[in-house]
């Protein structure tokens, strides 16, 4: 398969609910780290998050990969990702933001899935009170600071 089929089965599986086959995507020991919902290790875990924790709290999904690269071991890509919330504060708001998705591919499969994701915008669009907001951004430092290829950037 190619990387762009890879690429438009991944989000037709995102957008169908279907967690089964997005986990099929996903090598064996595959690792989906999610920006908002954090790592989900395995084709169980995976499948899980798409039918249980993305549509808990959204519907309508919409998602397009742009600006594809790949090579023998990486691919990479720019999104734009929207779905329909179905939290209080904004139900039935469709929520949009831009990120670009980094794969490490073993075999033709996904062996880990990373994004780096503009979430400002969603936050916005979902009208979280700023506390939440500054509560969750701080989750995302935190993060970020405990990496280890952040270390030289932490230290004094």
């Amino acid at each position: 398969m190619t990387f762009d089929e890879l690429l438009d089965r991944f989000t037709a599986a995102v957008e169908a609910r279907n967690g089964a086959a997005l986990a099929a995507l996903f090598t064996e020991d595959g690792v989906y780290h999610d920006v908002f919902y954090g790592s989900f290790t395995g084709r169980t875990a995976i499948a899980g998050l798409i039918d249980d924790w993305f549509h808990r709290t959204a519907e309508g999904f919409r998602w397009d990969m742009k600006e594809r690269v790949a090579g023998p071991d990486l691919g990479l890509a720019r999104y734009v990702f929207s779905y329909a919330t179905k939290l209080p504060e904004a139900a039935g708001e469709r929520v949009m933001f831009e990120g670009v998705a980094l794969m490490t591919l073993r075999d033709g499969l996904i062996a880990e899935y990373h994004e780096v994701a503009n979430t400002g915008p969603a936050f916005a669009q979902l009208r979280f009170a700023p506390e939440r907001t500054v509560k969750i951004m701080q989750r995302f430092a935190d993060e970020l600071r405990g990496r280890p290829e952040s270390r030289r950037h932490v230290a004094p």
